[in-house]
């Protein structure tokens, strides 16, 4: 059986590539062709090289296939990425964007930043990795322009109030951002209903209208991934 590949639903830049023996994965075009950032397999299609998107390491794969009504993110856009650990992510965002978008990727850890640098953004121009705490987005605002979106995937407490604090300093009004609520980083026992909905509060009361919130269940437990606009 030969591959075959499609957009996967209306997602601009995702694709979905139907493998040899039947099965299907997402995927996205290589920014970088030639180059696998986390050991994902790299298939070629005619002229085309895509990378297979894996959603049980990355939170957005796992939002997109859980039912996510839409992707903000698409070919062009500038974006602020928190928590950007290594690049699994980011590098698929990278492929999303690409000539003409932007990731600025912050990070805490010198170790996580290394990895960035040295797997994704030397082959990858449109990702500008920053060292620095999330929490604290007046470090870096000399090194950012206005944004699109933001995406923020940090194992802090007060997620939703670090998403607001660089959404006030760097999101254009109308623009969106990608949360994953890492529900055990927050309370590390029992019910974790109420804690998403303490966080879905503070984006609300912050200005953000929240669009959708989908489980990462399998992919990723006690996680929800929360889509919203930004209204101020």
């Amino acid at each position: 059986m030969s591959l075959h590949i499609k957009t996967y639903k209306d997602f601009e830049g995702v694709f979905q590539v139907v493998l040899e023996d039947g099965r299907s994965s997402l995927a996205t075009l290589n920014f970088a062709p030639g180059k696998s950032v986390y050991g994902e397999r790299l298939v070629k299609v005619g002229e085309d090289e895509y990378r297979l998107w894996n959603p049980h390491k990355s939170k957005l794969a796992a939002a997109i296939l859980r039912n996510l009504p839409r992707l903000p993110i698409r070919p062009g856009s500038k974006l602020l990425y928190l928590g950007a650990a290594s690049g699994t992510t980011v590098s698929h965002i990278s492929d999303i964007v690409g000539t003409e978008g932007g990731i600025y990727a912050v990070e805490f850890s010198h170790r996580s930043l290394r990895e960035l640098i040295t797997n994704v953004s030397v082959f990858r121009r449109n990702v500008f990795p920053i060292l620095s705490d999330a929490r604290r987005p007046e470090k870096y605002r000399f090194l950012l322009e206005a944004v699109d979106g933001v995406y923020c995937d940090v194992a802090q407490r007060e997620q939703a109030k670090i998403v607001a604090d660089n959404a006030q300093k760097f999101l254009k009004k109308g623009g969106y951002a990608l949360l994953a609520i890492k529900g055990r980083s927050i309370k590390s026992t029992g019910d974790l209903t109420k804690v998403f909905e303490r966080e879905l509060a503070v984006l609300k009361r912050r200005g953000f209208k929240i669009k959708k919130t989908v489980s990462l269940n399998p992919y990723d437990r006690a996680h929800v991934m929360a889509l919203s606009k930004y209204q101020p």
